[in-house]
């Protein structure tokens, strides 16, 4: 456990610039606090003290405004950044490496029992409010763009982004590790932008004229 704790610090320093220290972060994020406590939380989930591990959770929770089920499997070199309003639930499965923002939810859907959370592979970078619903897989090195609402499994290197998410490419590379969003494409922007055009070909075909146009008149 010590080694992971280790691991999820040195995590927090490498990618997060306003990280000055070791012991900053030790003593600072609510994220690593969260960490820790879910590492003890899951280890008695496991030695059959369910009811501790949960009140574990609960007083981890009230403190950090982070709440992660003691039975979800947890990766090193985890870092959850701004961590406030982060749900992890009992099923979920976060690799190594991996990166969540504040507002992440990795929830469930309908009440059916089993495996009913998602998977992150190792390296996937979760932005800002993301949604990720159901038992779905986010692959090794995958992106999920802030604010997306994901229901359905992203490939290894994809990116998601929209509501609901589609995987979309970043200017032809790789995921974007750091989630570079002025980058990223925007589906519901790109399909307004098609049926304002395709609504300017219909009014130029019936003869209706442009904004501004002589019809228009200023005067």
């Amino acid at each position: 456990m010590f080694a992971h704790i280790r691991k999820d610090i040195k995590a927090a320093l490498e990618r997060d610039p306003a990280a000055r220290s070791s012991i900053e972060v030790l003593l600072c994020y609510s994220g690593l606090h969260a960490l820790i406590y879910h590492r003890v939380a899951h280890a008695l989930w496991h030695a059959h003290l369910r009811l501790l591990a949960r009140l574990l959770s609960q007083f981890a929770r009230f403190l950090t405004g982070i709440e992660i089920h003691p039975a979800a499997q947890i990766g090193e070199g985890v870092f959850i950044d701004h961590g406030m309003g982060v749900v992890i639930g009992e099923t979920a499965v976060v690799g190594n490496g991996c990166t969540l923002y504040q507002g992440v939810t990795l929830g469930g859907t309908g009440k059916t029992r089993g495996k009913r959370h998602p998977t992150l592979g190792d390296n996937v970078v979760v932005g800002a409010g993301a949604k990720i619903l159901g038992d779905i897989t986010i692959g090794d090195g995958a992106a999920v763009g802030a604010g997306a609402v994901v229901l359905k499994s992203v490939p290894p290197e994809g990116t998601a982004v929209g509501v609901p998410a589609k995987v979309v490419s970043v200017a032809g590379r790789k995921a974007a590790a750091a989630l570079e969003h002025g980058l990223m494409p925007d589906p519901v922007a790109e399909f307004c932008d098609e049926m304002a055009h395709r609504v300017a070909e219909l009014e130029r075909a019936v003869g209706i004229p442009a904004p501004g146009g002589p019809a228009g008149g200023q005067g």
